[in-house]
């Protein structure tokens, strides 16, 4: 199979070496613009345009990644590829350009090219979901909904309209965040269970389901406090909350066992950045002894960037038959991660801290990204090597 049509045969391919070139490419321009070097988009405030971009330029191509490649999966169904994959790949790019030319387009224009995407990966994933009737995959629709309401909130700002662009933003990590309780708690205990087995490892891993459903409520209502509370003791008592249920929910997990094995403990570190992301949150609105701006970016930063290329690494290799065995050099992604989250979160906590550090955070967590598309691009690009399709 030549190399463009291997492109187009599942959503993961596509979207996550464009979420991986993207996000290598828009944290630099961040760090340009706020350096001085050149100017940003004519597009709300500079922060605005720069969270907007993680948010549903790189996180979105993740999630459309593992979606439209997991829930084909879960339903039974006939994976979106070929033309139709293109087209909804040619959607989220489309708004990529939008976003950037921003100021020298329209506002309305730039609005209706971005707003298209998160609506047409809905369409894409119901048409398998809806009739499959499964409850537990169900709840992605609203929650890509949701989403789309934060973007479109964000958008009508833009256009002139008296809506919280920043809250909604806020509640867009959120909801990202619910996203991330949800798929990882389902995936990282079933994982580790299965290679300790593979292993001969004599150890249990434990879900409690109960648990599950706590953290899930926990990160949901944190969700609902900060759209009607934000910042506020409510969000700090909901959000303490969430990081105990989520730190105890991991706790039967054999996170220690995974540590010979990148592909397993840079899941469980993924959750663990929620897991802190929530604490930091927590000390903020409560005490006021952090900024919250370090608690976003544990969430944003650590939780997101982390458990992105966690799974990104990890389904790229197992959807073209390849053994579960990191390219060489691979591992570096992961410490790059969390080295740019660490010094992002530590930047924001200490409000005097020199501007190096954040330099130092955005061009280490954009490094992890643009290494992953260097070792990553032949495997994505390339066909699967046990002949299938896919």
């Amino acid at each position: 199979m030549a190399a463009s049509s291997a492109l187009w045969g599942r959503g993961f391919r596509p979207f996550f070496l464009g979420a991986a070139l993207y996000a290598g490419v828009v944290v630099p321009a961040w760090l340009a613009i706020w350096l001085s070097v050149v100017s940003s988009p004519a597009w709300l405030w500079p922060s605005a345009w720069h969270a907007h971009e993680m948010l549903f330029g790189v996180v979105a191509a993740a999630i459309a990644g593992f979606l439209t490649t997991s829930v084909p999966v879960w339903t039974n169904t006939r994976a979106i590829a070929g033309g139709p994959l293109a087209a909804l790949f040619g959607i989220w790019l489309a708004g990529r350009v939008a976003m950037a030319l921003a100021g020298r387009v329209g506002a309305g224009p730039v609005a209706a090219l971005d707003l298209a995407f998160l609506p047409a990966l809905a369409f894409v994933l119901a048409r398998a979901l809806v009739p499959a009737r499964q409850p537990r995959n169900l709840g992605f629709l609203p929650v890509l909904a949701a989403l789309w309401l934060c973007n479109a909130a964000v958008h009508a700002q833009a256009l002139g309209f008296p809506w919280p662009a920043a809250q909604a933003l806020r509640l867009a990590v959120d909801l990202v965040v619910v996203l991330i309780v949800v798929i990882g708690g389902r995936i990282t205990p079933a994982f580790t269970r299965n290679a300790l087995l593979r292993e001969g490892v004599d150890a249990v891993v434990r879900s409690r389901p109960w648990l599950d459903r706590v953290a899930i409520a926990a990160a949901v209502g944190l969700a609902v406090a900060d759209l009607l509370a934000p910042r506020t003791r409510a969000t700090g008592i909901v959000a303490g909350l969430a990081a105990v249920a989520l730190a105890g929910r991991m706790l039967g997990w054999q996170t220690l066992r995974t540590r010979r094995d990148p592909l397993l403990w840079s899941l469980h570190a993924g959750l663990a950045w929620v897991a802190v992301g929530f604490g930091l949150v927590a000390v903020s609105d409560l005490s006021g002894a952090l900024p919250p701006q370090a608690g976003l970016h544990a969430l944003s930063a650590g939780a997101m960037g982390a458990m992105v290329l966690a799974v990104m690494t990890r389904v790229a290799l197992g959807h073209t038959g390849r053994a579960l065995v990191l390219p060489r050099g691979a591992a570096l992604c992961y410490v790059l991660v969390h080295l740019g989250a660490l010094l992002r979160v530590t930047a924001a906590a200490i409000p005097t801290s020199p501007p190096a550090l954040l330099v130092a955070a955005g061009v280490s967590w954009a490094g992890a990204f643009a290494l992953y598309a260097v070792l990553y691009a032949p495997i994505l690009c390339g066909p699967r090597v046990d002949g299938r399709l896919g």
